[in-house]
């Protein structure tokens, strides 16, 4: 008998863990990021923390990290970055403070 396969999520970890300094830098990608930190940062509904998430595009996709207030600022910013590009190209890895 062949010993049984371990869990490994590597690859997927390393998608997941998409930081600051992968920000692509095409014209494109810029362009998208820009749109959505404008977007974050004029929506006076939002919190400091949800204003100051990280938004990383890299080939059109968008990751979102960061702490917000709730849930629903949590969606908020997702929809705002869905504004922008298809919400199927948002990561959204914000994550809710105390949870």
């Amino acid at each position: 008998m062949s010993p049984a396969p371990t869990a490994d999520n590597s690859a997927n970890n390393k998608q997941r863990d998409v930081t600051a300094d992968q920000q692509s830098n095409a014209a494109s990608d810029r362009a998208i990021t820009q749109k959505i930190r404008k977007a974050i940062v004029v929506d006076k509904s939002l919190s400091s923390d949800a204003r100051n998430v990280k938004v990383v595009t890299v080939n059109g996709a968008v990751t979102l990290k960061g702490p917000v207030k709730s849930e629903e600022e949590k969606q908020q910013v997702a929809s705002g970055a869905a504004e922008v590009v298809d919400a199927s190209k948002v990561d959204n890895q914000l994550t809710v403070k105390g949870q």
